[in-house]
């Protein structure tokens, strides 16, 4: 079967050169080269999901569900020490 591929320059200089090295017609370096790379054997798409290790830090040392308040005592707390430094 006839059809039309483009093949990038720098590849068919390949092809050809090997051609030449090995006589073989370019015509069937590429089909041999085709058929090599779809029966070679494809990686697996079915990977095995990435689980990451938990390691317990104990009880938390502030109520976290007061992390809205806390986070404004800690900004508070903040200004104020920014405004003490400007004295």
């Amino acid at each position: 079967m006839r059809t039309t591929l483009t093949i990038d320059d720098d590849l068919l200089r390949q092809l050809k050169q090997q051609a030449v090295k090995t006589r073989v017609p370019l015509r069937r370096l590429v089909n041999t080269a085709l058929r090599n790379g779809l029966t070679a054997k494809q990686p697996s798409r079915h990977k095995t999901a990435y689980t990451s290790p938990s390691f317990s830090m104990g009880e938390p040392a502030i109520a976290l569900d007061k992390a809205l308040a806390l986070a404004a005592n800690l900004e508070e707390s903040e200004v104020l020490r920014e405004l003490e430094l400007r004295k």
